[in-house]
């Protein structure tokens, strides 16, 4: 059976895609400088609970008891059974912090007089700080790390293209975040670096791609050789691209809270990643004006003519 053929001018929308990515990207950065991200407990600081309740019981009903006393911008979920939950309780400016797990817990049992404290954890801010920065540089090393290795592979059109597409995906991962207020945590951070990975490896197919094609076709311009790649790689990219959102939005779906903003992350890198690998890796190789003298392999010498 002979596979999908397609025939979609991408590089002909590249001039409309490249100004809603700006426009995106923009507008993610100004959500993230004035909003910020909502950070968990992972970076900020605070207190973990996990209590047991005598029958089982639905976190939402713990959220809503714990917002109505003040305890704002908590995450209740199970942790094992329907009768295990895990409370994580960021700073509060009402209650002295090493007295949070003991006011969350007199709260519930206002209620809910039989609750266990099965454990009550504190999570310093200087932890918080700490991880905060090892996250931040492990991003740029990552971003580094892979640049160099596509300049090394490919050329530096090459490499300028895939580290614009990668920045491209984390800064709209995280605008989205920013947007709707959900937590990012190490979880979600993980997710990010697992969105690189993702989004390179799609950028480095349709790379790999255009390189074969402009050292087979004679004829053709730069955005018909590269539309010509695209199209080719296409098929794969939709099959991986889908097959990945599939189990991404079961996980959302079913996975419950514990991994939902990991799930969430990868849900939004897929798409991005899918798109940027197409309109913004393949679109600053014509702004950067590659050409196929840039990407011939070098001939070797011919020893036989050096020889006296």
């Amino acid at each position: 059976m002979n596979p999908l053929v397609f025939n979609i001018d991408f590089m002909g929308k590249r001039k409309i895609a490249g100004t809603i990515s700006i426009v995106l990207i923009v507008c993610s950065l100004g959500v993230l400088l004035v909003q910020g991200l909502n950070l968990g407990l992972d970076f900020t600081g605070g207190t973990l609970v996990e209590v047991e309740f005598v029958e089982p019981i639905a976190p939402a009903d713990i959220r809503e008891l714990l917002d109505s006393a003040g305890f704002e911008h908590g995450i209740v979920q199970y942790f094992g059974t329907e009768r295990d939950l895990l409370i994580r309780m960021p700073p509060q400016s009402s209650v002295e912090q090493a007295r949070l797990g003991d006011e969350l817990v007199s709260t519930l049992r206002q209620q809910y007089p039989e609750v266990v404290l099965r454990q009550s954890n504190y999570i310093g801010p200087a932890v918080g700080e700490e991880l905060t920065t090892d996250a931040g540089l492990a991003l740029i090393a990552a971003l580094a790390v892979i640049m160099l290795y596509i300049l090394f592979r490919f050329t530096k059109q090459f490499s300028v293209g895939a580290v614009a597409a990668l920045a491209h995906d984390v800064i709209l991962t995280l605008g989205i975040f920013a947007v709707f207020q959900w937590t990012f945590d190490l979880s979600v951070f993980a997710a990010v670096l697992a969105v690189i990975g993702y989004s390179l490896n799609d950028t480095i197919v349709v790379s790999d791609r255009i390189r074969e094609n402009f050292r087979k076709i004679r004829k053709g311009t730069t955005i018909d050789i590269i539309n010509k790649s695209l199209n080719q790689t296409l098929g794969r990219t939709l099959v991986t691209s889908m097959t990945t959102l599939f189990v991404l939005v079961a996980l959302l779906v079913s996975g419950g809270e514990t991994i939902r903003g990991f799930a969430a992350a990868m849900t939004i890198g897929v798409i991005v990643g899918t798109y940027s690998s197409i309109y913004i890796a393949s679109n600053l190789l014509i702004l950067l004006k590659i050409k196929r003298e840039d990407l011939l392999v070098p001939e070797k010498e011919n020893l036989d003519e050096a020889m006296p």
